[in-house]
């Protein structure tokens, strides 16, 4: 097996239209392609593509125990933050600062839990080192 990158991590959801509001219109992702049952959103690296969930099983969101998180790199957190708690986004758990950086969840439509990460770049390494987030426990 030789596989490059994660191509798209798939999300299934209740309310498409929903869904597309938070993570289009309010968290700002592009959207990239759009059908009926399936819309791709983001521009470079891996796609985060939203697809109706079963009318017939069981949903289940986010849970730091065994649960997905949907991560974003952000420039300003506090600003991200208090913009997305201006559009009535619930909050999971509020700033918490360690010393990669400071880092907040936050609730989609579905309670999928969605980590919004600022780095703090104190070591230059970091800077071109990936992610270096934190789990949300």
């Amino acid at each position: 097996m030789n596989i490059k990158k994660v191509g798209n991590v798939i999300l299934a959801v209740k309310d498409l239209d929903k869904s597309l509001e938070f993570y289009h219109g309010i968290v700002g992702l592009p959207i990239k392609n759009q059908r009926r049952t399936w819309i791709d959103l983001g521009t470079s690296g891996a796609l985060l593509s939203l697809h109706p969930a079963s009318l017939t099983a069981e949903l289940v969101g986010g849970s730091i125990d065994n649960g997905i998180t949907i991560g974003f790199l952000v420039g300003d957190l506090k600003s991200a933050l208090d913009e997305l708690k201006s559009k009535g986004v619930k909050i999971f758990r509020d700033v918490v600062e360690r010393e990669p950086g400071k880092n907040a969840i936050v609730l989609d439509p579905d309670g999928y839990l969605v980590s919004f990460f600022e780095p703090s770049f104190k070591d230059r390494a970091q800077q071109t080192s990936g992610y270096q987030g934190f789990t949300p426990a």
